[in-house]
């Protein structure tokens, strides 16, 4: 069952060697990130699910010990999701696992196995749902770090271009998340998202399905919009 969650956005951004000079400018949403991460050690989970978008070399399931690095984005940053494995996994994670990791090893977590899942983008609604239900029967204390972003529209400089759609869409996004509205996060509309370049609509979905049933509060730590890119960060617990 599940019995926390935090949800952080996923821009390699996040780590200031990435960031570099603009590093500053994301200080608080690296806070918050730490916060909700601390919500999830509180919890006392036996088993943690690190969700992301991934393109299709990234998706499906990553063992815990799975390396990752941020050297595409010309800087020599390796992490590790959790513990080093007994076996070599076949692949690293895709980015924003790795940006998962990189938060998990900046807090020291240590609190409960680790494994990654990529998701595709385009998985339709019902689908994250049923696959959210799945993780949510995995152990008798499931917590889940949910990485994604939502719409990349919010500015004439954001990378979709200025669309009017995108910041009333991130407001309800951060009223369904903050809210830990299940059934309002299962309803965030796929197209749509896609058309904002909302990459964490996938990832949302799948813990709105894993969050079925298990009476979760919600509290919403962070939002704005950076580079026209809407991140947040919430907890349910």
């Amino acid at each position: 069952m599940l019995v926390a969650a935090a949800v952080c956005p996923c821009p390699p951004l996040l780590v200031p060697e990435v960031a570099a000079g603009a590093a500053p400018e994301l200080h608080a949403a690296r806070a918050a990130c730490a916060d909700a991460l601390g919500v999830l050690a509180a919890a006392r989970p036996d088993l943690l699910v690190v969700l992301g978008p991934a393109e299709q070399s990234g998706r499906g399931p990553f063992p815990q010990g799975t390396p990752g690095s941020f050297r595409g984005f010309g800087v020599d940053v390796d992490v590790r999701l959790g513990a080093a494995p007994e076996t070599v996994p076949e692949r690293e994670l895709p980015p924003s696992l790795a940006v998962g990791a990189w938060l998990l090893e900046r807090t020291g977590w240590a609190d409960a196995p680790i494994e990654g899942l990529g998701i595709g983008e385009p998985l339709a609604p019902e689908r994250c749902v049923d696959v959210g239900r799945e993780i949510g029967a995995r152990a008798g204390r499931v917590a889940l770090l949910v990485m994604g972003d939502a719409s990349a529209c919010r500015s004439v400089k954001a990378p979709g271009y200025l669309d009017e759609r995108a910041a009333p869409f991130d407001a309800e996004v951060a009223r369904v998340l903050g809210a830990a509205d299940v059934a309002g996060v299962q309803a965030l509309d796929a197209e749509l998202a896609q058309e904002l370049k909302a990459a964490g609509r996938a990832p949302w979905q799948v813990l709105a399905g894993a969050a079925e049933g298990a009476d979760l509060g919600g509290n919403l730590l962070y939002e704005d919009a950076p580079y026209g890119v809407g991140y947040l960060v919430a907890t349910w617990s």
